[in-house]
């Protein structure tokens, strides 16, 4: 049960001046969209056709040469990696040859501004309904690894903050039980868990204090801090997540878990989580991974992942990633490999297929390939031909029994972030409703149908 009284609704924007707002950005979209179209038209006429044909089959040949370059070994290793530096290398020179560079990346712009401006307009861009925090904690118990990200607790006086913020510290020793010493606070009367540390650690005090119905503060001091990121925080500033405790709003947002290991980013099986099993990855990341990857992409070792998302079917996979709330794209030019929501109560899902040149070379179109699958679940099962899994969860290696069942625990998690968060989305995360932006551009979104 949420605690009474502890918090409130922050008030909402008016209706009218959303509508006003997102009108103008949908009416942006339209027009920029409307001009990466003309602008290669006008310096080309019909030859633009020619030249975005061009275009793919440079990026063609670059997928071509990088699947070559990952998946084998020896010369064709070598080949490969020249073609995927030459073939755009090539197509580049081209257009500037013919004097097609100029106008193609100012199409380029005005795509990327349609874009921006689409989702923007059409996208709520909330990780989650806030509510106003009205009572401070009584009894705040962080916990920090002084070891994560480089030293950045002692390096920000984390520690120190802490303590002057009225907050019992406890500084995580090796090979100490996190979840336990998360448990033991509680029975000795925290009201408030806090971490300072990577993802991985964040996950496991982050489902106590769901068990708990307590409230939970993020503080980036970790390597990546990918949770953090989608939480609107400053990973520069760890210290600054510190505000949460005097001046913060809470989130009700999702857990995942892949059995009965919880993740707040996500699940990886197949290739990567394959690669982290090694000893020699952590100090030699790309090294081991060339190492790795041809075995893991073509050879015996090649796993053949199954999976199951509310009942459609996929097979033949090399990876797999799970995650909590689905993930923008990799590409994407908004919001790369953000989570514009983490309160959907869906996983996300992208799935990878590529198991030969022909499969390499049609990545170029996009989910239609069938090479990069993406969908949201609300379940998912994960499989192979063996009887345990390697699963990379938040960077963490475990070994899981086959089938591992991914879930969402929709809303279980009160998050507390600091009012102010200068990365927290302000929209343009989710994919473009284009039907939705001409509605609005054209004035006849009324407050009833959006």
């Amino acid at each position: 049960m949420r605690h009474q009284g502890h918090t409130s609704r922050t008030d909402q924007p008016g209706a009218a001046n959303a509508r006003e707002g997102g009108a103008g950005l949908a009416r942006i979209a339209l027009l920029a969209l409307l001009a990466s179209i003309l602008v290669p038209l006008v310096a080309a006429g019909l030859r633009s056709v020619l030249w975005v044909m061009t275009g793919l089959a440079g990026l063609a040949l670059a997928a071509i040469g990088l699947w070559w370059a990952l998946a084998h070994t020896g010369v064709l290793r070598v080949v490969g990696a020249s073609l995927s530096v030459a073939a755009p290398v090539t197509v580049l020179a081209l257009f500037a040859a013919s004097g097609m560079l100029g106008p193609a990346l100012v199409s380029l712009a005005l795509w990327a501004l349609a874009v921006m401006a689409a989702r923007t307009a059409s996208s709520p861009g909330r990780t989650a309904a806030e509510e106003a925090v009205v009572t401070a904690p009584r009894a705040p118990w962080i916990l920090m690894n002084p070891r994560s990200g480089g030293g950045k607790v002692g390096r920000f006086q984390l520690a120190e903050r802490a303590r002057a913020a009225g907050c019992r510290v406890v500084l995580l020793d090796a090979g100490q039980d996190v979840a336990q010493l998360a448990r033991q606070a509680v029975a000795e009367g925290a009201d408030l868990l806090a971490v300072a540390g990577g993802d991985g650690t964040q996950a496991l005090v982050a489902e106590v204090a769901a068990r708990n119905d307590l409230p939970f503060v993020v503080i980036p001091a970790g390597t990546r801090n990918h949770f953090a990121l989608d939480l609107g925080l400053d990973r520069d500033d760890p210290a600054a997540a510190l505000q949460a405790l005097t001046d913060g709003v809470e989130l009700r947002i999702d857990l995942g878990y892949a059995a009965d290991r919880v993740f707040v980013n996500n699940a990886s099986f197949g290739t990567y989580a394959s690669v982290v099993t090694d000893p020699a990855y952590r100090d030699a990341k790309a090294r081991t991974t060339l190492h790795a990857l041809p075995g893991l992409l073509t050879g015996e070792d090649a796993r053949g992942l199954r999976a199951r998302a509310d009942g459609t079917f996929f097979e033949g996979l090399q990876a797999l990633l799970v995650s909590n709330n689905p993930y923008g794209r990799a590409v994407d030019v908004v919001r790369p490999g953000r989570r514009e929501r983490l309160d959907s109560g869906r996983l996300g899902l992208v799935c990878v297929r590529v198991g030969n040149t022909a499969q390499a070379a049609r990545i170029v179109r996009g989910p239609r390939s069938g090479s990069i699958v993406r969908l949201s679940a609300g379940e998912v099962v994960v499989e192979a031909d063996t009887d345990a899994l390697p699963v990379g969860i938040d960077g963490e290696h475990v070994v899981l029994p086959s089938p591992v069942v991914c879930r969402s625990a929709p809303g279980v998690l009160r998050v507390r972030v600091p009012r102010r968060r200068p990365h927290a989305l302000r929209g343009g995360g989710a994919p473009a409703d284009w039907s939705r932006v001409a509605r609005l551009a054209l004035g006849r979104l009324f407050t009833g149908r959006s």
